[in-house]
């Protein structure tokens, strides 16, 4: 028989053992856990928005997706089959969109962004690689470019899921792309049934991040860090590398016919009307990041700070004045709703900017 002491600790080490077992089996990967529903939800981080014809989309963390009938004034959440924070979204009609984020997840839905099927994930993407990479250093077994891809793919594989993707966009409802960390980039020409690694498609040998995807009027643009900009190439099939005059990283480009803006850290924005071939600052007067922008239907740029503050384009001179707002905070993402008001997304959730 156990002394009391002794009774005791046998109790307590099988206690914790037994707390141990019951958190392992309750352990679900948020890849396979779905969104909880809960009315903080549109106060809670949101890291993207979107129009799917006058609906509002909004994506963010824990798999959050809300949408919204009445131009923001009330939002309804989603049924979304996975737990992973989401990074992008893009709707190529009022019906059919795509949302991207953390462990590769890829989200289709059909019906105007009320419900989310999973297409893809991080536990998938490694395994792409080494398939396509793989067949390809077996056909050209003299071309290194295939077997080092294929070794990437391995590693991936490896690693695991967690490798986010960062910003999605397609170019109708078969044909897209999705972009991410270390220069992944994935091409579906099925409207995400299937998709091809792109990594041999772009002129980024250190393998950047790829943070955003943008159709601007005049091309297909990728933002990427340390001064990574790229544009589609139809002659050759690939993303060219353009020369900028800025080595930190990009977040986002936005544009008109004509004319194109990337903008990144410490409230860079840059300004080319040929195509990208050349780029002059556009002066901000701000030293914190450049992290959302939205094009109004009047034509002006709206550009939002990673503090919230607001910068809007005056015509004809392309210069950008900052706009003074009640209360500022971080903005992650901008559109402008059907009835022309400004909506933001970003730390505190989703919120209508007062018209400048």
């Amino acid at each position: 028989m156990c002394s009391f002491k002794k009774c005791v600790l046998m109790l307590g080490t099988a206690l914790a053992l037994l707390h141990g077992f019951a958190q392992a089996a309750a352990y679900v990967d948020v890849l396979d856990l779905p969104a909880k529903p809960t009315a903080l939800a549109v106060h809670s981080p949101l890291l993207a928005t979107t129009r799917a014809g006058d609906r509002l989309i909004a994506v963010g963390q824990r798999g959050h997706i809300l949408y919204s009938d009445d131009t923001g004034k009330h939002w309804q959440q989603a049924a979304v089959p996975v737990s992973a924070d989401l990074n992008a979204v893009y709707f190529s009609s009022s019906e059919q969109g795509w949302a991207v984020g953390n462990d590769g997840v890829v989200l289709h839905s059909s019906d105007a962004g009320e419900t989310w099927i999973k297409q893809l994930d991080g536990r998938e993407i490694g395994a792409l690689l080494v398939k396509h990479y793989g067949d390809l250093a077996s056909a050209e077994p003299a071309n290194a470019q295939w077997s080092q891809l294929a070794a990437d793919g391995q590693r991936l594989v490896e690693e695991g899921a967690d490798k986010p993707l960062l910003d999605v966009w397609f170019a109708n409802e078969k044909v897209g792309y999705v972009v991410g960390v270390f220069n992944l980039i994935l091409r579906t020409e099925d409207g995400g049934q299937h998709w091809t690694p792109f990594q041999d498609r772009t002129d980024n040998p250190q393998g950047f991040h790829l943070n955003a995807i943008a159709f601007t009027g005049d091309g297909l643009y990728i933002a990427g860090e340390q001064g990574l900009l790229l544009k589609w190439n139809d002659a050759q099939q690939r993303f060219l590398a353009l020369q900028t005059p800025y080595q930190g990283s990009f977040f986002g480009v936005i544009g008109k016919p004509g004319e194109v803006l990337a903008f990144g850290l410490r409230g860079h924005v840059f300004r080319s009307t040929d195509g990208g071939a050349s780029w002059s600052p556009l002066d901000t007067g701000l030293q914190v990041s450049i992290t959302a922008a939205a094009l109004g239907t009047d034509g002006r740029y709206r550009l939002f700070s990673q503090a919230g503050h607001l910068l809007v384009e005056q015509e004809p001179e392309a210069r950008l004045q900052l706009v003074a707002q009640q209360s500022q905070s971080p903005v992650a993402g901008a559109i402008q709703a059907a009835n022309g008001s400004l909506i933001v997304v970003g730390s505190r959730g989703a919120r209508t900017l007062s018209q400048e």
